[in-house]
């Protein structure tokens, strides 16, 4: 069972990564690079639970689909979030003891980049179609996008748990 606080900080980081999400312009067909993800990741490595999972992967996906530039992107991001999330939650698992060092969690976020990008390319190929072929939407957003979320999610986990460290408060 989730404590309330830890639902507050998890909907904290998902705002964050909102408002980075929402002022980021769109690009090549309307596909952003998707900063919320990184803060959804970073919810996820602080809070391995699976209760924590699903929250994340559906309030992410959901504040996603309000704000994507992405024409039909709606449901497709809701997609992506909650199956990479699943993904994550398994990835994360696999890898706790291991999240202290800032490499292994740039190597996550960059991972979990790759499903979520992959995964909404398909759902949205599926659902609304693409303005450009997979191949050339990956080469040109979500690798360039795995790339930034990885350094992002291990910058940003460090700021966060550094925080969390002078302030006391204990999540997960």
């Amino acid at each position: 069972m989730m404590k309330l606080k830890d639902n507050i900080f998890t909907t904290l980081l998902l705002t964050i990564g909102l408002i980075l999400h929402y002022i980021t312009p769109g690009i090549l067909g309307g596909m952003k690079f998707d900063f919320l993800l990184i803060f959804v990741i970073i919810s996820i490595l602080l809070n391995s639970r699976f209760e924590n999972c699903l929250l994340s992967g559906l309030l992410g996906g959901i504040l996603s689909a309000m704000t994507t530039t992405f024409p039909g992107g709606q449901i497709p991001n809701i997609l992506d979030k909650l199956i990479s999330c699943l993904i994550l939650f398994v990835i994360v698992k696999a890898f706790h003891k291991f999240t202290d060092n800032i490499l292994v969690v740039g190597l996550i976020g960059g991972i979990g980049t790759l499903f979520s990008g992959i995964v909404f390319l398909i759902t949205a190929k599926w659902i609304v179609g693409l303005p450009a072929s997979i191949v050339v939407l990956i080469v040109s957003v979500v690798l360039p996008t795995v790339i930034i979320n990885g350094v992002g999610t291990a910058v940003i986990y460090k700021v966060v748990k550094t925080a969390l460290k002078f302030s006391g408060v204990a999540i997960g």
